[in-house]
C-alpha cells in the first residue's frame, strides 16, 4: 500500500540500462493510490459540509461574507475548507483524491499542506478584495452579504501543479472525452468565464478560480524548492506564464508585438 511508504522521496521512473540521467531530475509518474493526507483532507471537506448541514449558523463564521469579514478576520483562511452545497463537497472531494495522489508523493506531505494553506489563504484575501470592488463598480449589496467558501481555488492551483509535473497526462473531463494536463488551466478559466454570463451566480467563483491558479504559479515559479532537483522554483520555458496558453494565441501575441 502507499500510504505505508515514505511521501517525501519523488516518483520517479527507473532510468534504462545504459541511459545518461547525470544532472537530469527524474521523470515523474501518476499516483495509483489515494494518500492518507488526501483522505484526512476529504473527512475535514466533508465535515465541514455537514456542520452547515447541523449548524446553519456556522456559516457566518466560517466563510467570507464581506460586510463582516471585519472583525471575523479569521473567515478569509477558514472559508477554503467550507463546501456550501453537496455537489461542491463531493467535487472537491473527489479532484483533491485524484490530484493529490500524483502532486503528493512527489512534493511529500509537508510541502503538500504547505502548498494548500498558501492558496486557500491567499484566495481568501483576494476573493474579499474582488468582492469589495465590485461592490462598489456596481452598487449591488449582494456582493457584501453573499458568503464565499468553498476548496475550488485550491483545485486550481492543483492544476497547475499538474502542468508542471505531469504535462501530459490525460484528464478525464466527460463520457469519452480527454484534455492534456498542460491545458486544463486554460481550458477552466475559459470555461468559468463563459459560465459567469450564462448563470450570473456563478461569477462569484471565477475570482477564486483565477487567482487559485495564478498564486499557485506564481509560488511554482519562483518560490517552491523542486524536490526533484534541488532548485527554486522552474524557470523552464515549459513553465512560463505564456505556456499556460494555447500555442496559436501565443504565436498570434508574438506577431502582433513585431
Amino acid at each position: 500500500m502507499m500510504e505505508s511508504q515514505p511521501l517525501q522521496e519523488p516518483t520517479a521512473t527507473a532510468p534504462a540500462a545504459g541511459e545518461e540521467t547525470a544532472g537530469a531530475p527524474p521523470a515523474v509518474v501518476p499516483g495509483k493510490e489515494f494518500t492518507r493526507t488526501c483522505k484526512g483532507l476529504v473527512v475535514l471537506l466533508i465535515g465541514g459540509y455537514v456542520l452547515l448541514q447541523l449548524l446553519p449558523s456556522s456559516l457566518n463564521y466560517l466563510a467570507i461574507i464581506p460586510s463582516k469579514t471585519i472583525p471575523y478576520v479569521w473567515t478569509v483562511f477558514t472559508a477554503g475548507y467550507i463546501e456550501q452545497v453537496l455537489p461542491g463537497a463531493i467535487g472537491s472531494s473527489l479532484g483533491l483524491l485524484f490530484c493529490g495522489k500524483d502532486i503528493e508523493p512527489v512534493w511529500g506531505r509537508k510541502e503538500f499542506l504547505k502548498f494548500i494553506i498558501l492558496v486557500n489563504s491567499i484566495c481568501g484575501i483576494l476573493a474579499f478584495c474582488f468582492a469589495i470592488g465590485l461592490y462598489y463598480v456596481t452598487g449591488k449589496e449582494s456582493f457584501l452579504v453573499t458568503p464565499l467558501s468553498g476548496f475550488h481555488g485550491c483545485l486550481a492551483g492543483f492544476l497547475v501543479a499538474l502542468k508542471q509535473l505531469l504535462p501530459n497526462l490525460e484528464l478525464p473531463m466527460c463520457f469519452f472525452w480527454k484534455i492534456k494536463a498542460k491545458w486544463m488551466p486554460f481550458f477552466v478559466v475559459c470555461f468559468s468565464s463563459i459560465m459567469a454570463f450564462i448563470v450570473p451566480d456563478s461569477i462569484n467563483f471565477l475570482p477564486t478560480l483565477v487567482s487559485g491558479m495564478y498564486v499557485s504559479w506564481l509560488y511554482l515559479r519562483y518560490f517552491q524548492r523542486n524536490p526533484l532537483t534541488g532548485l527554486r522554483g522552474d524557470p523552464s520555458d515549459d513553465f512560463s506564464f505564456p505556456s499556460l496558453f494555447p500555442a496559436a494565441m501565443r504565436d498570434r501575441s508574438c506577431r502582433q508585438s513585431v
